[in-house]
């Protein structure tokens, strides 16, 4: 999913991060996480991996792993909604502990948090009207229209090399509402939320995506030199193994785009 920073100020960040990671005399970010009680998981509202329920409570495969994770650690997963553009911010100012929100695994990303190993696979995908998709089946037809597209995302940058038009928007479910009501031609979102909330039976029946712009993979971003993405690697090898990583996909019902955690 979503976007980087450039090169240049990841490698710059990353340096800062390296030290803040560690903490005050030593502390590694394990250990401040359980000092402090809870874990701060940053994210946007992004069907099926983190959104809420008719009670309001965050759910989705990363939040209901982000909720594991967090009781495996003694502490409480604590969710907080970030703008996505400022997610190494966030971090390195200690208002989240990690971003688990889909998050594509860029060079840029991997320069500037620690990461966690990949664990789903996933694409960026154009959404379009259902009764205009026989005319955007391939990328030249699509490089015309008028995208919304999340700020800082995967899809913003899978538009910029279209060299299509667009227009930044807080999240990917406000890209598909500025496609449902008519103020843009088209978005490009990850395929695991148009699987969820497009076409027949979802909350966007009269939407439908075509065409596939990439592949990538998802991964986990701490701050950098954070021991808890080795601690998140390990969970996911045992989450995987004993069926847990499988069976919440499943509920999701994205369990075929799961990558094995060895």
């Amino acid at each position: 999913m979503k976007k980087y920073i450039s090169l240049a100020l990841s490698l710059t960040l990353a340096l800062s991060l390296t030290s803040c990671a560690a903490g005050k005399n030593g502390e590694s970010d394990a250990d401040y996480v359980k000092k402090q009680g809870k874990l701060v998981v940053g994210i946007t509202e992004f069907e099926p991996m983190d959104y809420t329920d008719a009670s309001g409570e965050w759910i989705g495969f990363d939040a209901d792993l982000a909720k594991a994770f967090a009781e495996s650690l003694g502490v409480t997963a604590q969710f907080q909604v970030i703008d996505w553009d400022n997610k190494i911010s966030e971090l390195e100012g200690k208002t989240i502990d990690v971003v688990w929100n889909g998050m594509t695994l860029t060079d840029d990303v991997k320069a500037a948090m620690e990461c966690s190993n990949p664990y789903f696979n996933n694409a960026q995908v154009v959404i379009v009207p259902a009764d205009k998709a026989a005319d955007y089946q391939s990328v030249d037809s699509v490089k015309t229209l008028n995208f919304a597209v999340e700020n800082g995302s995967a899809g913003m940058e899978q538009v910029e090399a279209l060299g299509a038009s667009y227009t930044p928007v807080q999240d990917q479910a406000t890209a598909l509402l500025e496609v449902s009501s008519g103020t843009a031609d088209a978005a490009v979102i990850d395929y695991l939320m148009a699987a969820a909330t497009v076409g027949e039976g979802t909350s966007y029946a009269d939407l439908t995506y075509t065409v596939e712009l990439n592949s990538e993979e998802y991964g986990v971003g701490f701050r950098k030199g954070s021991d808890l993405a080795a601690a998140l690697n390990d969970f996911f090898k045992s989450a995987y193994a004993d069926g847990t990583m499988q069976q919440i996909a499943d509920t999701y019902g994205i369990g075929d785009k799961l990558i094995e955690q060895k």
